[in-house]
Parts: structure tokens; C-alpha cells; sequence
């Protein structure tokens, strides 16, 4: 079941970065401190151990070094990255630029006042 949720997490991710062209950090890391319940430094930990060959192999390896990674759930995201990214991307093409634009402003606004307010 933990791998399922973990491709479900990835699957959302993708879609959603690939609809606005943005990665791991404004979309995962959040996720996985409010869904998986992670401390700031796993979630940032386990965000690279998802995207560590396109984006973050040497950060990577200092957060894995410091204990804070999960490697297991960062792969099983990494699928649904993949997944996802194809199909936020095919969606995003048939979206208004204008409401995209929107859109993402929204998604980036609510995210920063979820993380200002987190005790």
C-alpha cells in the first residue's frame, strides 16, 4: 500500500509540474510534510532522492549522508513523476495562458501561506 501512495504522490507531482512547468520543491517537499508528515530536512531529502538523477545527485548524497532520506518512497515517486510530467504537460497545452498563469500564482500563494503559518 506504501508504494502505491508513494506513485499516487509522484503521479500528482508530475501532472502538476508538468502542467506548470515548475519541480520538486514547491510541489513535493510540501506533500511530503503534510501527507507523509516529514520533518523539513527528510521531506527536502526524500524530494531529491525523487528527482536525484535529472536534478539533484550531489545534494542528494549530503542529505542521504546526514540520515535524511527516504530513499524506498523517493523512487516510488519518481515513477509517478514520470507518469505524471507526461500527462501535466499534455494537459498545460490546451489551458488559456492567461489562466495558467493564474493558476499557478494561486497554487504558489497557497503553498507559502501553508509553510509560513506551520509551527
Amino acid at each position: 500500500m506504501w508504494v502505491l501512495w508513494g506513485i499516487l504522490v509522484g503521479l500528482i507531482a508530475g501532472v502538476v509540474s508538468g502542467f506548470f512547468g515548475i519541480g520538486g520543491a514547491t510541489i513535493l517537499t510540501p506533500i511530503l510534510i503534510y501527507v507523509f508528515k516529514m520533518g523539513q530536512h527528510m521531506a527536502q531529502g526524500t524530494s531529491l532522492a525523487a528527482l536525484l538523477l535529472p536534478v539533484g545527485l550531489l545534494a542528494f548524497l549530503q542529505y542521504y549522508k546526514a540520515g535524511n532520506s527516504d530513499i524506498k518512497l523517493g523512487l516510488c515517486i519518481a515513477v509517478g513523476l514520470f507518469l505524471g510530467g507526461y500527462f501535466g504537460g499534455m494537459f498545460a497545452q490546451k489551458v488559456n495562458a492567461l489562466a495558467l498563469r493564474k493558476a499557478f500564482a494561486v497554487y504558489l500563494i497557497i503553498v507559502g501561506i501553508q509553510l509560513f503559518f506551520k509551527k
